[in-house]
């Protein structure tokens, strides 16, 4: 078949999502990861539509590997392609590449265009050879390709051809609502292939949960570029994920590609920080959820020969292992888990750990996603390094103010582990706040790098509804550095000391976790 060729979206079909807007700056960094990860394509904007992409396009971006495209849509019906305001944007824009789409279910000619059939074919070619005239290469998309290729084969096809020979090097076939099966796009690519030749691109959605399962049929059938964008967002249900895409057609179906696909969580993660958005931690190969065991016979298994429960070793695709300690990953995972650390796994320390772990989930810990408060815990029952500092005495003051205003102080005394004493207060929103704040002020005195910690989660869960207002409850605080994350646990009847416990745990990960304190 040939290389396949990697269309990337993720700045303009993915920017269409809800909640994402992209500055200019943010466009730029996404190019930049793109091209490191070696995208052919990176389809960056619409210069017609608004100030961003016209900024955008209106200077050469340097690349190393991929190759900037404009997007835009046929010439307006009645307007000649010389006073189109769209097809002008195109031709000015600073790139060798242009995408284009254009109706391909007669529905949507007669219905959203308002035109004949024979009109819209007219309005296809004249924009396609307008371009080329100007001396771009242009991408056509066939949009709702497969929904007019059921309604009315023919015409759809005459579509297709109609671009191919005004002078589109590529056709794309369009999914577009999302609703097509696997079996119905290949039948519709290997039909075309006969009518345009060597040159079909597939782009689908996701409203049927089969975005890469039909862009995978699409490529088995004869398709050579594929769209898609990074973490599979977009509008509606998203996109085709080129995080999935990519290493299914270089790993599973053994295709060439030109993109490195070691760089794909790193970049997967980079984006949908620029996005602003969460990271699915659930998703195929670049979810930190991909490569995560908790079972303990699977563990076990895993432990011999990783084959056993992993598809591909995680550092193909950037990622890694991670084994999950709980009261059901046995003696297998405590073992790792101690390799890892550093520390030898004695039968007498396993054991130890392992009881202790399910004696504290017995009480409502989970340890699963509480990475710094596990390895803590892994130190104090093996002796392995002495606790920084200790908490002796603390006390929460809840005032009103006036106004209804309600106002929380925290008052706490931190002793370090040569027996110094600091004892301070401080302010907060609430009591949870004041804790943190006060602590933060009496380690600074001892530990600098707490001034750099910053809460960026906190989570409680009643462990016991039928408790009511005595149910213990389950506190997970999450904290950054700026340099690294981390999570830790607290569990109490008391919300206060759950939450003392987890933010102490916290504090005690920074100033320990590059090196412990001997």
């Amino acid at each position: 078949m040939g290389r396949i060729v990697i269309f990337d979206t993720t700045l303009r079909d993915g920017a269409q999502m809800e909640g994402i807007t992209l500055s200019l700056e943010d466009k730029h960094e996404i190019i930049a990861r793109l091209d490191d990860l070696g995208v052919d394509f990176i389809e960056g904007g619409m210069p017609a539509s608004n100030p961003t992409d016209r900024q955008l396009f209106s200077s050469p971006v340097t690349l190393n590997k991929s190759k900037m495209v404009a997007f835009g849509s046929t010439g307006k019906p009645g307007v000649p392609p010389e006073e189109d305001a769209g097809l002008n944007a195109l031709k000015d824009a600073c790139t060798e590449w242009v995408c284009i789409f254009g109706k391909a279910w007669d529905f949507h000619v007669t219905e959203v265009l308002r035109i004949s059939r024979e009109d819209n074919l007219r309005l296809i070619a004249d924009s396609v050879s307008y371009l080329v005239r100007n001396g771009k290469k242009v991408v056509f998309d066939a949009e709702h390709y497969f929904d007019g290729y059921g309604s009315d084969r023919a015409y759809a096809l005459s579509v297709v051809r109609t671009a191919r020979e005004a002078g589109a090097e590529w056709i794309t076939l369009c999914d577009t609502n999302g609703g097509s099966l696997p079996g119905e796009i290949s039948e519709a690519v290997e039909d075309t292939l006969l009518e345009v030749g060597d040159c079909l691109g597939i782009h689908c959605h996701n409203d049927s949960d089969l975005a890469v399962a039909c862009t995978l049929s699409a490529v088995d059938a004869g398709a050579r570029m594929v769209q898609g964008t990074i973490n599979g967002i977009g509008e509606r249900c998203g996109n085709a994920n080129i995080c999935s895409v990519l290493p299914d057609l270089k790993l599973k179906m053994g295709l060439d590609i030109d993109a490195d696909i070691s760089k794909l969580t790193r970049v997967s993660h980079a984006v949908a920080e620029i996005a602003n958005l969460t990271h699915n931690s659930f998703m195929p190969y670049v979810g930190s959820k991909s490569f995560t065991h908790k079972g303990g016979m699977h563990i076990d298994a895993l432990l011999k020969n990783p084959s056993t429960y992993e598809h591909i070793p995680p550092e193909a695709v950037g990622n890694h292992r991670n084994i999950l300690i709980s009261e059901m990953s046995g003696k297998a995972g405590i073992i790792k888990k101690l390799d890892d650390m550093g520390i030898e796994p004695t039968e007498e320390r396993v054991s130890l750990v392992l009881d202790r772990i399910k004696e504290m989930e017995g009480q409502g810990y989970q340890f699963e996603a509480a990475d710094a408060s596990l390895e803590l815990l892994i130190r104090r029952i093996t002796g392995i390094g002495k606790t920084p500092f200790a908490i002796p005495a603390f006390r929460i003051y809840i005032d009103e103010i006036g106004d209804s205003e309600i106002k929380s102080e925290a008052s706490i005394k931190v002793v370090d582990a040569n027996g110094n004493m600091e004892h301070t207060a401080s302010d907060g929103d609430g009591p949870v706040d004041a804790i943190n704040n006060a602590m933060k002020k009496a380690l600074s005195k001892f530990f600098p790098e707490i001034d750099a910690l910053r809460l960026i989660d906190y989570k409680v869960r009643v462990l016991d509804e039928r408790a009511a207002t005595a149910a213990p409850v389950r506190v997970m605080i999450r904290t950054t550095d700026g340099r690294s994350k981390w999570t830790t646990v607290g569990v109490s009847t008391n919300v206060i000391e759950a939450s003392l416990i987890a933010l102490v745990d916290s504090m005690k990960y920074a100033v320990t976790k590059d090196k412990w304190t001997e």
